[in-house]
């Protein structure tokens, strides 16, 4: 009976470590020891936005399932919890952390040298320690030739950019599509405005009205699911075409959308999650771009009657001297995505 009492005090105090064990943390897939390869995504928004969130939602189960990891996700929305989540993190003993975009990098560069062995990487920064890297994506490139894809097809002459705040990465990528369309047709007129958030439908939705209202007949966006409210503006209006921006949306709105800017957020997450699992990982600063296939210019196949083909062509040919490094303006066109 003895031996009995002892092994069934045995058997729950392991169930209550176990249980207590799993308590830590918010993660939706369960905690097991801290020797277990831990992977938690930050974003700044939800990953329902068919964009910037969720393309790094994918990268996040691309991990989980090419590597076998324990994933967490948690949508932030102030810098207070941006650092207060990679901390908890850090003290869940998770082995790589991923902030996604450009506002992680300030709290992620204070709270990396307290938790130095788990790894800190920011999507768009451009910090780096230890323990620390930022993860760049050339988006102004692919930019460029959304810039000429508008510049060729637009009827009006006015084409328009669309983005949720003005982060330096957005500004920098719309400044290279305002290069490509005035590289097709140096008379173009771009119109510029900012939603001031990446969450709400409806002022996308206006502002992309606004600018319909001033002629512009195409339209780059990006912001998040601010920007499903530029797609819907597009629909409703005649002859009005859209660009998707981070995940490809030609599917969203496939009567409007003429093409994506794609980021393979699924690769370029992977690539690093497995730096960091075979502990051959190095703080720096990650570029990646169209020569590593990780971002690209998509064209929508359904709206491929729109396009001339001489244009097409042409795009392509730039599209080959930027991936030789042999067109000029290329290397000014260079910035990261978000």
């Amino acid at each position: 009976m003895r031996a009995k009492q002892r092994f069934s005090t045995a058997f729950n105090i392991a169930i209550a470590l176990a249980l207590a064990a799993c308590s830590h943390g918010n993660s939706d897939s369960g905690r097991s020891s801290a020797s277990d390869f831990k992977v938690a995504l930050l974003t700044p928004g939800p990953v329902s936005d068919q964009s910037w969130n969720a393309g790094a939602y994918q990268g996040l189960l691309r991990i989980r399932d090419s590597l076998g990891a324990k994933i967490s996700n948690i949508e932030t929305k102030t810098p207070a919890d941006f650092e207060e989540s990679f901390r908890q993190y850090g003290a869940q003993h998770y082995s790589l952390v991923i902030g996604h975009g450009f506002e992680f990098q300030d709290a992620a560069k204070r709270v990396a040298p307290d938790y130095p062995k788990t790894v800190f990487v920011t999507t768009s920064g451009n910090t780096e320690g230890p323990n620390l890297a930022g993860l760049q994506f050339d988006f102004a490139n692919p930019s460029f030739l959304a810039g000429m894809l508008a510049g060729g097809v637009t009827h009006s002459g006015v084409v328009g950019v669309i983005g949720g705040t003005e982060l330096p990465p957005v500004r920098e990528s719309f400044a290279a599509f305002a290069r490509g369309a005035q590289f097709v047709n140096p008379k173009v007129r771009v119109l510029s405005s900012y939603i001031g958030n990446w969450d709400d439908v409806s002022a996308g939705r206006e502002q992309a009205l606004a600018q319909i209202a001033q002629n512009a007949d195409v339209i780059f966006q990006n912001a998040d699911a601010a920007g499903l409210g530029v797609i819907q503006a597009a629909r409703q209006s005649k002859n009005v075409l859209v660009f998707g921006s981070n995940s490809n949306q030609n599917d969203v709105a496939p009567d409007v959308v003429i093409a994506s800017v794609v980021i393979n957020l699924p690769h370029a997450f992977l690539l690093v999650a497995n730096e960091v699992k075979d502990s051959t990982f190095r703080g720096r600063v990650i570029s990646l771009g169209m020569r590593d296939d990780v971002v690209q210019l998509v064209l929508n196949p359904k709206l491929a009657s729109r396009i001339p083909a001489p244009l097409v062509t042409r795009i392509d040919s730039v599209r080959t001297a930027m991936l030789h490094g042999s067109f000029p303006g290329a290397d000014s066109a260079a910035s990261p995505a978000r």
